[in-house]
């Protein structure tokens, strides 16, 4: 590989690393404003975060506007799941804890990814998809068998608050895989990576302005959580997103998903240290069992079956299905 290649696969390893951290913000930002309910912080930072997104690909949603106005259906499933996703996240994160609730919600999310391939698509599970699963899923379960957590303010938070927030998690997980397959089904439809996002994320802020209105009037109540809102919409989930896209371009989906695993890093540290959160050991111990299942779920597909794929692919011109993505 060139040197000017190399150095442009670094550049975007360091603006998906960027992105990853700025997401791992999210949880420790919506703290400093504790008196905004979760579906407020939600809205504002994947709603005015989505619109923002829409505004920047209006050119590209203009030129294939008849495009995705044929798959419609798919933009519609996509912009609900970006509806849902913010208002279960933040929500897990406000019940469960910053720590907990992003590695519920994003430990789980690979799961479901698989489980939406399996049946829209048809993409067969793995021997290694099983492993990660069965790790995440023990994980899981140590977590909602933990004790009491306290939080930064020194209060225990009960165990009822703590399952709830993880049953959010889990709804956060498949509302962010949901949103991902649409956008991947009309990438691979034809439809530019920028129209798709704009498309999908645009109207998802659509759909979240009126919880918005409904729920945002105390984001007004002062200067502190006026910033935290605006900090949430411009930083993470705008600037955050096309970060990520850039580097997207420049490295290896595989890649990119590995390194995307530094979010749940950077949440837990943050909640921690900033937060000041003490989770016991057993939730430490849930926590690292999910991760785990992340990596694996994450690594490429070995080269001898990828190989083996593509021979099969082009031997007698036999329709298989493609590989799925959680392999």
């Amino acid at each position: 590989m060139s040197a000017p290649a190399l150095a442009g696969r670094g550049w975007g390893a360091l603006a998906i690393l960027l992105a990853s951290a700025l997401w791992g913000t999210t949880g420790t930002a919506a703290s400093f404003a504790p008196e905004v309910g979760s579906f407020a912080i939600g809205a504002a930072a994947m709603g005015i975060g989505g619109l923002l997104q829409a505004a920047v690909a209006s050119r590209a949603i203009a030129a294939f506007r008849s495009a995705l106005g044929r798959r419609w259906p798919v933009v519609a499933i996509g912009a609900f799941a970006v509806a849902v996703y913010p208002l279960a996240f933040y929500s897990s994160m406000r019940l469960a804890g910053v720590a907990i609730g992003t590695v519920v919600s994003l430990g789980s999310a690979p799961l479901a990814s698989a489980l939406i391939e399996r049946v829209m698509d048809r993409s067969p599970f793995t021997t290694r998809w099983a492993l990660g699963a069965a790790l995440g899923l023990g994980g899981a379960l140590l977590l909602c068998l933990t004790g009491p957590v306290h939080s930064g303010s020194g209060r225990e938070t009960p165990g009822w608050a703590t399952s709830l927030g993880i049953g959010l998690g889990l709804i956060a997980g498949l509302s962010y895989a949901v949103y991902s397959w649409a956008a991947h089904r009309l990438i691979e439809r034809g439809i530019p990576s920028t129209a798709a996002m704009g498309a999908v994320f645009g109207a998802g802020g659509l759909l979240l302005m009126p919880v918005l209105v409904v729920s945002g009037a105390p984001l007004l109540a002062s200067w502190q959580n006026l910033a935290v809102g605006a900090y949430m919409a411009a930083v993470p989930m705008f600037t955050g997103y096309v970060l990520f896209g850039w580097g997207l371009a420049r490295v290896g989906a595989g890649t990119a998903t590995t390194l995307t695993l530094s979010e749940i890093v950077v949440a837990a540290v943050l909640a921690v240290l900033v937060v000041g959160e003490q989770l016991p050991a057993l939730a430490w111990t849930g926590a690292a069992l999910i991760t785990g299942s992340l990596f694996i779920l994450a690594l490429p597909a070995p080269v001898r079956r990828r190989r083996r794929f593509e021979s099969q692919a082009a031997d007698g011109g036999k329709q298989l299905p493609a590989p799925a993505t959680h392999d």
